[in-house]
């Protein structure tokens, strides 16, 4: 037997050994463990943070939905793609779309960036009644990197009130209330900063306020 079939044959043991060990922790006992002791100590943020209406799961609250009608609070744009029914080698717009994450990855120079923003800015105005030089929060034109936010800025919150209260036909009160009650603050008084989750805040809209028959949102 030559030297170099036995010292393989020596190192053989050891490294199958240490392959199935590590394997079997990295690859088994440890997802398992972090897997049981997240679902205890936190079981909603481990399931998914999953919002449920009536007992059925219409989404997370990490991840926004696409509210477009006028009796609900809107999400920050969002430039989600998805593939196009009638040609799968393209790609459509489709505004959070969970399962195609991503931004436009345009830069502030862009002048297609530029043109959107513009018609963003524009479009707010109108939808929440602000006059022409009126400032808009930056989170109410551009998209966020994910595209999937579900939080908005408590100064685009604001400006949006009256537009929902209007369309509810409820005090434009009752709808400040609700939504100072869904303020989150940042977390641990320093990281982030305060905001508000639209689809908690709309199903609480919802619950307490019901939209005209018309209005409701689509499935």
């Amino acid at each position: 037997m030559s030297e170099r079939h036995m010292l393989f044959k020596g190192m053989a043991r050891p490294v199958l050994v240490s392959s199935v060990f590590f394997m079997l922790l990295a690859g088994l006992a440890y997802p398992t463990l972090t897997t049981v002791i997240a679902n205890l100590i936190f079981p909603d943020q481990a399931q998914g943070s999953l919002v449920k209406r009536n007992g059925v799961v219409i989404g997370s609250s990490l991840i926004g939905q696409y509210f477009t009608q006028s009796v609900y609070f809107h999400p920050r744009p969002s430039a989600t793609l998805a593939p196009d029914p009638a040609n799968s080698e393209i790609t459509i717009s489709m505004p959070y779309n969970a399962g195609l994450s991503g931004a436009s990855n345009l830069g502030p120079t862009n002048r297609k960036l530029v043109d959107q923003v513009a018609k963003r800015v524009m479009a707010y105005r109108t939808e929440n009644g602000m006059t022409s030089t009126a400032s808009v929060p930056v989170d109410a034109v551009t998209a966020s990197a994910s595209g999937l936010d579900p939080d908005i800025s408590i100064a685009n919150a604001q400006l949006q009130v009256t537009r929902v209260a209007t369309h509810r036909q409820v005090p434009v009160s009752t709808v400040q209330q609700m939504l100072n009650a869904h303020i989150t603050e940042r977390s641990l008084g320093i990281f982030g900063e305060p905001r508000v989750n639209v689809l908690k805040l709309n199903l609480a809209l919802d619950e307490l306020l019901p939209a005209p028959l018309h209005e409701k949102p689509r499935e």
